[in-house]
């Protein structure tokens, strides 16, 4: 009896379907894409209306041939990679190869991978979807056109192997910007005053300055917070007003792929390439006891919010056994997607909340039990309803001078039992002089928030003592990797998919480098972002790439021809190119002077760019070869980097001192 062929792209994936479709099942695996534009080559017939020239991937015509064997001896083809532009295309070029038998092939689709899933998909075969393989062949061919035309330009006036991206390149432009922005910044001092105050309790609390006769606080020096302390120590101080409130906080929306990998960076201090490499583990299945392979969570490439109601339901009946009805709402929640989402796939979950982490804690290691721990919590408390908190805040009267505290306590947890939300380190804007005592004064306090002592209305208190504090305005942060992605995706630039390969692919390409967790530009980042923002605007331009994003979705649609999106970008680039091929800088010929004086023959050294960065060259060459690796600080102070540093330590072979070398590839 002929057996049905199942192509996936995982090995794991094809492991865990084995275990749920039996012997009359053939499972096969691809590896991922089989064909694709050929490395050394363009690949593209601009004349012939872009038509792509797709050869087999190296290393693949083996799988390829078995999978052809296999596809002769089954009744029928079930195309199963991802659900999404890539495994569509994949599932594409398999046909292609598979061409006479069209008639049995079918393209198959699942959210999860779990038995249930997996049968009920191969009930309703369908077809390729060639509005889908359309999308990612006009993105593909689009982002050719800029890497195969842009990177030896590149080459020529800069140095060789570097490569430019459509959408890697806009990534590395915000980080220039941001850097922009803190250089150009102006920190301005700012002084708080903070009282330590007791009532008829022997509890103290904290108080900060909020306002004098009713105007913010404004103190820029030292003196001047001085002089309010001093005006202040001899006042009388008392509860003026007590203000207590309830405040709903509702819980979050289940994982997106970019709030994944926000929440994944911030909490587990993952990177965004490892967050989706664990999630694809999750995914297509983990080997479970006696159980074998389980897919663990839905797919993990989506950038909508929307729950199934069975997965609804489960949750519910979850919240209430263990929690009980108090922490469950009386309709489900439900999440609005962002504007622009294309919703094809749920939310991130668990393929079933019973497999609690700490159940499947002992299968998992450390790194994989986290990852799908932070899932199954965000997913349990976006059904379970809001935290309810008392916040009481305190106004204090001491003359004109009026004090401030706030205290924030839970009265009821709600979601908050299960999942506890992250906070971004330095993710807010520069605070102005203006408001210093009073939006972020008040902020700091909300941090320290907890419960205030029992006060009454008109009670006087008794003044510990009065600490002032100095402060600066601070500059906006630095990316970090979970800030980016959330850059780029309300910018709406790139798609889930494609969030965690930009930020790797930057810093891959040393365009980017990470310094105590945030990303600042390098030398060669900044010099390239600046030939590509002068020489091609459009391409760099935030908005515009936002808008190929939308077309690449309309395409999908069936809205759009992808000839026609990617010949309206062409046209105006190709023009673009052409000018920046006879005006762009050319970098590998400029030199800048500087005094340093070469120790070899005395004439004045210059900086110069070669394949490692920026170098000192001497102006001698080529009669002195003399080079030298060298810093800069930021007043643009040059120090020679010693290429040799003499250390305590002694050689095991001869006994001479052992010293630390340092050339251009490090020490």
């Amino acid at each position: 009896m002929p057996k049905s062929l199942i192509i996936v792209e995982s090995p794991s994936k094809a492991k865990t379907l084995k275990k749920y479709l039996g012997r009359n099942f053939n499972v096969m695996a691809s590896v991922g894409h089989v064909k694709d534009l050929p490395k050394s080559k363009f690949g593209v017939d601009i004349e012939k209306n872009f038509k792509p020239r797709y050869v087999i991937i190296r290393g693949k015509k083996k799988i390829l041939d078995e999978i052809k064997k296999a596809a002769e001896a089954a009744d029928k083809v079930y195309l199963a990679p991802d659900p999404d532009r890539e495994g569509e295309a994949i599932a594409w070029h398999i046909a292609e190869e598979l061409n006479g038998k069209r008639n049995k092939i079918y393209r198959v689709l699942f959210n999860e991978i779990t038995e249930q899933a997996v049968k009920k998909a191969l009930t309703q075969p369908g077809k390729i979807d060639q509005k889908k393989v359309n999308a990612q062949q006009a993105r593909r061919i689009l982002d050719r056109i800029v890497g195969y035309t842009i990177s030896p330009l590149l080459w020529e006036k800069v140095r060789r192997g570097l490569s430019a991206g459509r959408v890697q390149s806009v990534a590395v432009r915000l980080v220039c910007e941001r850097e922009k922005e803190i250089e150009a910044f102006v920190s301005e001092e700012y002084w708080s005053i903070t009282a330590k105050l007791s009532g008829s309790t022997p509890h103290s609390f904290m108080a900060r300055l909020h306002s004098i006769a009713g105007e913010p606080v404004k103190i820029s020096t030292e003196v001047q917070a001085q002089e309010k302390v001093q005006m202040l120590q001899g006042l009388t101080y008392a509860v003026q007003q007590i203000e207590r409130k309830d405040k709903k906080k509702n819980p979050l929306p289940p994982f997106t792929t970019s709030k994944l990998q926000q929440d994944a960076a911030r909490k587990l201090r993952f990177s965004p390439k490892k967050t989706m490499m664990l999630a694809q583990q999750l995914y297509e299945g983990v080997e479970i006891g006696t159980e074998g392979p389980v897919g663990l969570i839905t797919y993990m490439r989506t950038d909508s919010t929307r729950l199934s109601a069975e997965a609804q339901q489960e949750a519910r009946t979850y919240i209430q056994d263990q929690y009980g009805r108090n922490y469950l709402p009386q309709q489900p929640n439900i999440y609005k997607n962002k504007k622009g989402a294309q919703d094809a796939h749920e939310a991130i979950r668990p393929t079933s909340v019973q497999r609690d982490p700490e159940g499947l804690k002992q299968f998992l290691h450390k790194d994989l039990y986290q990852l799908y721990k932070l899932i199954w919590t965000r997913f349990l408390a976006s059904q379970m309803n809001p935290a309810i908190l008392e916040v009481t805040r305190v106004d204090i009267a001491a003359g004109e001078y009026l004090f401030r505290a706030t205290g924030t306590v839970t009265r009821f947890p709600g979601f908050m039992a299960v999942y506890v939300e992250a906070q971004d380190n330095g993710a807010v804007k520069p605070a102005k002089a203006d408001t210093q005592a009073g939006e972020e004064g008040a902020a700091d306090l909300e941090e320290e928030a907890g419960s205030l002592p029992m006060l009454r209305e008109g009670e006087r208190l008794d003044l510990i003592s009065l600490e002032p504090k100095q402060h600066f305005t601070q500059p906006p942060p630095r990316y970090n990797e979970a800030l980016l992605i959330k850059e780029l995706e309300e910018r709406e630039i790139g798609r889930p998919s494609t969030y965690h390969t930009i930020i790797s692919t930057i810093q891959d390409r040393k365009y980017v480098e990470k310094m105590e967790g945030r990303l600042k530009p390098t030398d060669l980042g900044e010099i390239v972002n600046e030939l590509l923002v002068t020489h091609f605007p459009d391409v760099l331009n935030v908005e515009f790439t936002a808008r190929m994003e939308q077309e690449l979705d309309e395409i999908e649609e069936g809205d759009k021809k992808w000839v026609e999106t990617v010949r309206d970008f062409y046209e105006p680039f190709n023009k673009r190119l052409e000018k920046a091929q006879h005006e762009m800088r050319d970098i590998k010929r400029e030199e800048t002077p500087t005094d340093i004086v070469c120790d070899r023959c005395g004439l004045p050294m210059v900086i110069r760019w070669g394949k490692n960065g920026r170098f000192l060259a001497c102006t001698g060459y080529p009669d002195c070869r003399n080079t030298k690796e060298f810093t800069q600080d930021e007043s643009g102070q040059l120090s020679i980097v010693q290429k040799e540093t003499t250390t305590s330590n002694l050689c095991e072979q001869c006994g001479s001192p052992m010293v630390i070398k340092t050339g251009r590839y490090g020490r």
